[in-house]
């Protein structure tokens, strides 16, 4: 029965008892005055009434037809006897009228408030044992059970491997005896680590899909409660529920909001947490063992997770699920597009290559905004162009056209984005740029978006130095041209502060310093780290300052070169944002490759049309750029090397030569000193 059900149940039946309760003190109380026959009967007596009127317990006495006497008397205060009585020794008539005569609802009205009564204290009980609300159940587990997952893994795209290491989790829960019979035991505890929306919980689910056992799933914070001594009784609770179903699967969601270390400081030994987390390691693996339960957890902080739960026999097996690469990210589009009306001309491998750094909760997100918009916009199928607004609503946010902005702001925005642009074109390293606005997205007053062509794993200090000039580009182009620097840059700094301190005091990319780390890339963990202290001199700090000082002034002065020499290609594309809101990569290349504003102009007007109709036009027009680029770099590589190789060549040669002309000296000298 829903919530709303029962409101609407306990109002009826406490208006029903309102009304009874009401009723029956009306019945009992309406006999308000006692009656005294004496003072009648001397009336009657004294020929003073000739007529007597009873009637709803009320006595009314007449004397031709006029009231002579009146009062009201209970249930057995009077009756027709007396009035009998009267009426032969005296002459006078009567009307009576028994009110209980035939009345069954004087004794219905109280028997069924005594059964509501009783209903209403039985149903008291019962929501008191457990049922209902659970007054008094919150010892046990709130684990929700689930014999039917229609998850498998065809629905998990993207981490080939981690299905992989899962599927000997649901061989074994399929046929135990496979193992057992080698001596092999199957891990007791999968712990599923990795970035957040990477898919950890649907791949638990997959695992319990695919070998259609019981699923029992819970999260971390369920466990604690107010009370002391609950979530260790949540625990044994669960794990005594997963007994009776076994072979199942036990999931604990966000397991680090119950596991995490002890000892730390800020709870004492009788912590509620760590009472819970006790439980839990005694469940998993002590003197009673679970064989046929098989505990699965999710978290993105495994680094704040007591070792005891991470110890084999516990925890045995850690399964990291990273973020997907392009063959992933491809996969997983396919897999939500399943239902989805797509125009033909879509390709999902271009879209797999525009959303690198994307998780799968992304994906998913990307195609369900791209249905928006297409319903929004009355269309029966997704195309290209709400595909590609829905990359840029994922990563930026949703277009602000109608935000009024100043001119000043405009032209601020403009010149800020055209020094980010030209920068990274200009250096080396840095990603394409595929896409140059000053509409507002988000918190951003405009953006620069590039494109890495690869899924890169390492960053190598020339393309951190690049990305920082990159990062500078918009302050200095300020500084140039507005004469003046605004708020716009925050963001690029605190980019800029974190990648030169992290160069300086992790990666070991300063010759000062040396190849010494001075720092922990792991977050922050109070309860560990609040003692925690620098190793560090106060002398060595102030040469790590001077360090980063020295990578982002190396790189000011840098950009400042770079926007200097191109200040005509700047003003240009300032001008053309400004104008046209939006440019990309042709628009750059062509400004870069000294094109005017006006012929810009023609370009995009010639192509506004086919690129309405296909937005990944620009996408594919820059990968040519970039496959020029690469196959220039290649070229220029490959002469390079051919040019050593000559150089090489020739050098083994002459030193061959030298190494024919000595033995013949040496021999010469030899038999000389023979002779003498």
């Amino acid at each position: 029965m829903s919530k709303t059900a029962k409101i609407v149940l306990w109002a009826v039946l406490g208006v029903i008892l309102i009304v009874i309760l009401v009723s029956v003190l009306t019945s009992v109380l309406s006999g308000g005055e006692t009656i005294d026959y004496s003072e009648v009967e001397q009336h009657v007596v004294a020929g003073e009434i000739d007529r007597i009127v009873v009637d709803d317990y009320n006595l009314i006495c007449y004397k031709n037809g006029r009231v002579v006497y009146e009062a009201t008397y209970g249930r057995t205060e009077f009756d027709a006897t007396q009035l009998d009585q009267w009426a032969q020794e005296y002459k006078i008539t009567y009307t009576y009228t028994d009110p209980n005569a035939g009345s069954y609802m004087s004794y219905l009205i109280p028997i069924i408030g005594i059964i509501l009564m009783c209903v209403v204290f039985w149903l008291l009980i019962r929501q008191t044992q457990g049922g209902g609300s659970k007054a008094m159940s919150f010892a046990k587990t709130k684990a929700r059970v689930n014999s039917n997952i229609r998850v498998r893994f065809s629905d998990v795209a993207g981490a080939e491997e981690e299905k992989t290491e899962l599927a000997e989790v649901v061989e074994f829960l399929k046929s135990p005896r496979k193992f057992s019979d080698l001596g092999a035991r199957i891990p007791r505890g999968i712990l599923l680590v990795g970035p957040p929306g990477t898919g950890k919980t649907l791949f638990a689910k997959a695992v319990a899909g695919e070998a259609n056992v019981p699923f029992f799933s819970i999260s971390g914070s369920d466990f604690v409660e107010m009370f002391v001594g609950v979530g260790a009784s949540r625990v044994r609770d669960l794990f005594d529920a997963a007994k009776k179903s076994q072979p199942c699967i036990v999931f604990i969601d966000e397991i680090d909001a119950v596991g995490r270390q002890r000892g730390t400081g800020l709870g004492g030994g009788h912590d509620e947490r760590e009472q819970t987390l006790n439980q839990l390691l005694v469940q998993m693996d002590g003197f009673e063992t679970n064989e046929g339960i098989i505990v699965m957890a999710a978290t993105n902080r495994a680094d704040i997770l007591d070792p005891a739960l991470l110890r084999p026999g516990r925890f045995d097996r850690q399964i990291h699920v990273n973020l997907p690469d392009v063959r992933g990210r491809e996969a997983i589009l396919k897999v939500h597009a399943r239902n989805k009306p797509l125009a033909p001309d879509v390709n999902f491998k271009i879209l797999s290559r525009m959303t690198s750094g994307f998780s799968g909760a992304d994906l998913e997100n990307l195609l369900n905004e791209a249905a928006i918009l297409t319903a929004r916009a009355d269309k029966k199928m997704i195309g290209n162009k709400e595909l590609f607004e829905g990359i840029n609503k994922v990563l930026l946010g949703p277009q602000k056209k109608s935000r009024l902005v100043t001119e000043s702001d405009k032209r601020i925005t403009a010149y800020h984005e055209s020094g980010h642009a030209i920068i990274a074109k200009l250096c080396k390293h840095c990603d394409p740029v595929q896409e140059v606005s000053i509409i507002a997205r988000g918190m951003a007053a405009g953006y620069t978006m590039t494109r890495p062509d690869n899924d890169d794993n390492h960053m190598t200090k020339a393309k951190l130095t690049d990305l920082v000039c990159e990062l500078l580009g918009g302050r200095v182009a300020e500084e140039l041209v507005i004469k003046d620097v605004s708020t716009g840059a925050s963001n690029d700094l605190q980019r800029v502060t974190e990648i030169a301190r992290k160069m300086v005091t992790e990666w070991g990319m300063s010759d000062r310093v040396g190849l010494v780390t001075y720092q922990s890339d792991n977050p922050i963990f109070l309860g560990r780290d609040m003692e925690a202290h620098n190793t560090y001199s106060e002398e060595t700090a102030g040469i790590i300052d001077e360090e980063v000082h020295k990578i982002i002034e190396a790189a000011h002065e840098r950009a400042v070169k770079l926007l200097t020499e191109n200040r005509k290609v700047l003003d240009n594309m300032a001008r053309v944002l400004i104008e046209r809101e939006t440019i990309y990569t042709e628009e750059v290349d062509m400004l870069l490759g000294g094109s005017s504003v006006d012929e810009v102009y023609a370009y995009m007007d010639r192509f506004e049309k086919m690129e309405e109709e296909n937005p990944f036009r620009r996408f594919t027009a820059a990968d040519e750029v970039m496959k020029q680029a690469k196959a220039a770099a290649e070229a220029e590589q490959a002469k390079a090397e051919k040019a050593e190789a000559e150089q090489t060549k020739a050098e083994k040669a002459e030193a061959e030569e030298k190494t024919e002309k000595a033995p013949e000296g040496q021999g010469s000298e030899g038999e000389d000193e023979k002779k003498d």
